[in-house]
């Protein structure tokens, strides 16, 4: 029970979806700016514009909101990820897919992007309530086809993921800080994209 459940009347329980989606939104925008630290429910009530026990009709505490936020924008994640892409995808093909659907969800998302990734790489991960979706299941059917087919060899997931992911990424962190070395302009465009992909495949192969 939280400190605001007794003077919750029955009457003030009434779900608001755009009370909850305000709640939600405010909640990932002050993570990202301030981190996990610099979010209180009293600031995140205030900057959603509702009371502290308006929070408490939606969300049992902060761990709950926390872990439910991040649960559903890895859904929101795999929904995008997935789209379009089979595990039996020849290895250059649907790598492809990957890449130009996870930079969908970067810049259809940008806020969720950063949340995600700021709680994934926090010990908050670890929490026996977050969820673990069909996309790594899916991710995991990928490479060992890919293996069997022997289109790569096999070899450590961390090291895989480096070569496969690590250049696409790190070409996103360029663009969404809209410069790159020496202060130098960058927009990560579809052209620059298939220039960085055709490098990782020739890794592979």
């Amino acid at each position: 029970m939280n400190e605001y459940s007794f003077i919750i009347a029955p009457e003030m329980r009434i779900r608001d979806e755009n009370k909850e989606a305000a709640i939600r939104e405010k909640a990932m925008e002050m993570i990202v700016k301030e981190g996990f630290s610099g979010m209180s429910m009293q600031n995140l009530a205030k900057a959603a514009n509702v009371s502290p026990a308006t929070i408490y009709i939606y969300f049992k505490n902060r761990e709950d909101l926390l872990n439910r936020l991040y649960n559903e924008v890895q859904q929101t994640f795999t929904d995008v990820a997935l789209n379009g892409f089979d595990p039996e995808l020849s290895f250059t093909e649907g790598l492809w897919i990957q890449w130009k659907n996870r930079l969908c969800f970067v810049i259809k998302f940008p806020v969720h992007y950063a949340f995600y990734e700021q709680f994934r790489n926090s010990p908050l991960v670890n929490h026996s309530d977050i969820q673990m979706p069909a996309f790594k299941e899916n991710m995991k059917q990928f490479l060992t086809n890919a293996v069997k087919r022997g289109e790569i060899r096999k070899m450590d997931p961390e090291i895989f993921w480096s070569i496969a992911y690590g250049p696409f990424y790190s070409l996103i962190k360029f663009h969404l800080e809209e410069k790159s070395f020496m202060n130098r302009n960058f927009k990560f465009t579809e052209s620059k994209m298939k220039e960085a992909f055709q490098l990782v495949i020739k890794a592979f192969r």
